[in-house]
C-alpha cells in the first residue's frame, strides 16, 4: 500500500520516495512508490502530473515525467504512469514533485465545490449527488427538479461571502459512526475504518479524499456559469479562483466584441439582439410572401405554355439553376392546384434537388417514378402517389433527371 502524503499535507510538493515496482500495463508503464504526494483520479478530481527526479532541486537524478496517476483499489497502491521509465531503478530513492500550478487549480476547484454544495444544501436543501472537474469548468449535479435564477444568485453570494471571510479549512479523521454524530454532510457508502473529513470552519464538514486549500480565501472566488436539466436533477456549471478570472475575462471580451458589431454597450446587447432578430423574422416573412407571389405567377405562366400528355393533362418540366428545394416544392404545389397538371421540377443551388408532383386524382405515381429515377442517381428521397422529392448528385444531373422522367410519362 502506498502512503498517501496528500491526505495530511496537500501542500507538500517536493518529497522523497522509493520505487517499489515498475509495471507494464495496458494503459502504459506505471511506477509504484512507497509514498506519494501525487493525487490519483478520484472523487471527481483529476490526477496530478509532475516528475520523479525533481528538476528544480539541481540534483543529477532522472527527470522522469509523470503523465497520469491512478489508484489500484484492490491493493491500495498508487500507480504513477510515466515517460522513460527505463531511467528508474527498483529500490532506488528519488526526489519527486507534482506540478504546482495544476495542483493549485485543483485545490481551488475542489474546495470551491465543497463551499458551493454546502451553500445549496443550507439555503435550499439541494443535495449534491455528483461532482466533476473538467479542464475548463466544473459541475455538480443537484437532487432537485429545478433551480431558479434567484436561488443561483443567493447561493453564489453566500459562497463568495464564505470565501471573503477566509475561514480555515482543516483535515480531520473519524470513524463512520463518529462522523454521523458530527453532522457530516455526506458519508460515503463504502465501508471504511476511518473517514477523512474536510472541515470548513462553521460552515461545512464533509468526507473527502481530495486536495484542498488551507483557508477559504485561497479559493479566490466562485462563478456559477449555467444550469441545465439532467436525468438525476439539475447540473450546475461553475469555475473557481484563477479559472473564474480567466472565464470572466473571456466573457467580457466576447461581449465587448459583440457590442462593437451592434455599436452599443454590452449591457444593451440583449435588447439590440432581440431587435435584430425581430427585423430578420420580419424580413423572412416578407421574403416568403414575395416568393409565394413569384411562384403563383410562374405557375400561371408555365401552365399556359405546358405540353399536353396523351391523357390531356398538362405537363410542366423546368430546371432552376439558382433556386432551392423549398421554392420548387412550393411551385409544384401551385401548378398542381391550379388545374389538372403534372410538375417535374429540379433545382441547382447549394443542394441540387428534384420534385415530382401531380394534381389529386390523376393516374400517375410520382413516388414510383421518383424511385426509378433515384436508381440511376444513387441518391435518397421518397414520397407518395401525388408528390415526391429527392436530392441529386449535382446540378447537371438534376436537370437531366427531370427531362428523362418526363419522357417516361409521354
Amino acid at each position: 500500500m502506498t502512503e498517501r502524503l496528500y491526505y495530511t499535507d496537500p501542500f507538500l510538493q517536493i518529497f522523497e520516495a522509493r520505487v517499489l515496482d515498475i509495471r507494464s500495463l495496458p494503459a502504459g508503464t506505471a511506477v509504484v512508490l512507497d509514498r506519494s504526494a501525487f493525487y490519483p483520479t478520484s472523487g471527481g478530481q483529476p490526477f496530478d502530473t509532475g516528475w520523479i527526479g525533481c528538476p528544480r532541486v539541481g540534483l543529477e537524478r532522472p527527470n522522469v515525467r509523470v503523465i497520469n496517476v491512478e489508484e489500484d483499489e484492490s491493493t491500495g497502491e498508487v500507480l504513477h504512469y510515466v515517460e522513460e521509465a527505463s531511467k528508474l531503478q527498483v529500490g532506488q530513492l528519488y526526489e519527486c514533485a507534482y506540478d504546482a500550478e495544476r495542483r493549485e487549480d485543483h485545490r481551488q476547484q475542489h474546495s470551491g465545490q465543497h463551499v458551493l454544495s454546502a451553500a445549496f444544501e443550507q439555503l435550499y436543501d439541494f443535495a449534491t449527488v455528483s461532482f466533476h472537474m473538467g479542464d475548463e469548468s466544473c459541475t455538480i449535479d443537484l437532487a432537485t427538479d429545478a433551480v431558479t435564477t434567484a436561488q443561483i444568485v443567493a447561493v453564489e453570494k453566500l459562497s463568495n461571502q464564505v470565501i471573503y471571510e477566509d475561514r480555515s479549512v482543516t483535515i480531520r479523521f473519524a470513524t463512520p459512526d463518529e462522523a454521523r454524530t458530527l453532522g457530516v454532510r455526506k458519508i460515503p457508502t463504502a465501508e471504511r475504518e476511518k473517514l477523512r473529513l474536510i472541515d470548513i470552519e462553521n460552515f461545512d464538514l464533509n468526507a473527502c479524499g481530495g486536495t484542498h486549500v488551507r483557508s477559504t480565501g485561497q479559493i479566490g472566488s466562485i462563478l456559477i456559469r449555467k444550469t441545465e436539466k439532467v436525468r438525476q436533477g439539475v447540473r450546475v456549471e461553475f469555475v473557481c479562483g484563477l479559472r473564474a478570472v480567466a472565464t470572466a475575462r473571456c466573457d467580457f471580451t466576447t461581449l465587448t466584441d459583440a457590442a462593437a458589431v451592434f455599436s452599443t454597450h454590452i449591457y444593451d446587447l440583449p435588447q439590440q439582439a432581440r431587435k435584430v432578430l425581430d427585423e430578420v423574422k420580419g424580413g423572412q416573412k416578407v421574403q416568403s410572401r414575395l416568393l409565394e407571389e413569384v411562384a403563383e405567377l410562374q405557375a400561371e405562366k408555365f401552365l399556359q405554355s405546358a405540353t399536353a400528355l396523351p391523357s390531356g393533362t398538362r405537363l410542366v418540366v423546368q430546371y432552376f439553376a439558382e433556386r432551392d428545394l423549398a421554392f420548387i416544392k412550393m411551385l409544384a404545389q401551385k401548378i398542381t392546384r391550379a388545374g389538372q397538371a403534372v410538375a417535374m421540377l429540379s433545382c441547382g443551388g447549394s443542394q441540387p434537388s428534384l420534385v415530382f408532383a401531380q394534381s389529386s386524382g390523376l393516374p400517375y405515381d410520382m413516388g414510383g417514378l421518383m424511385k426509378q429515377t433515384l436508381a440511376g442517381l444513387g441518391t435518397r428521397g421518397g414520397g407518395n402517389k401525388d408528390m415526391a422529392q429527392a436530392g441529386a448528385p449535382d446540378a447537371e444531373r438534376a436537370e437531366h433527371a427531370v427531362t428523362e422522367a418526363a419522357e417516361a410519362l409521354k
